[in-house]
């Protein structure tokens, strides 16, 4: 359902890690299904899931897509995964490397939450950056 037609000027890539898959606070949510349901429900460019972003092909990843966003001020990246302040923590030295503005990363807890949850937490995040009608830059 994510048509060219929902798209906003701003764009949202969303990356979800589920720490391994071991942590408890995963047990409520089907990280399986979850993409899906983010692209068909939220006005998202992509979401994809990673076992452990934090970890080196996790960091591939990240550089990846904080590079390809770097130079594009309507670019937004959120990362749905352990507690906001130890992502910003974990992914600071990413952030001087690619040169990634952090106003533009947006650091989400999802911990504890069912699929419905991450989803109503993702759908509050973007609409405080895209407000209908607004100018962006």
């Amino acid at each position: 359902m994510a048509t060219a037609d929902r798209r906003s000027p701003v764009k949202i890539k969303t990356l979800i890690c589920n720490c391994k898959g071991l942590s408890p606070s995963f047990k409520n949510s089907d990280m399986n299904t979850l993409p899906f349901e983010i692209e068909s429900g939220l006005n998202v460019d992509y979401a994809l899931v990673h076992p452990q972003l934090c970890g080196a092909g996790g960091n591939r990843i990240m550089e990846d897509v904080l590079r390809s966003a770097e130079d594009d001020p309507d670019t937004f990246v959120i990362v749905g995964g352990c507690e906001a302040e130890a992502q910003q923590k974990l992914f600071q030295k990413l952030f001087r490397k690619t040169g990634f503005d952090q106003d533009h990363f947006v650091a989400l807890d999802i911990r504890d939450a069912t699929n419905e949850g991450i989803l109503a937490r993702l759908r509050e995040k973007i609409e405080e950056r895209v407000k209908p009608g607004e100018k962006r830059h």
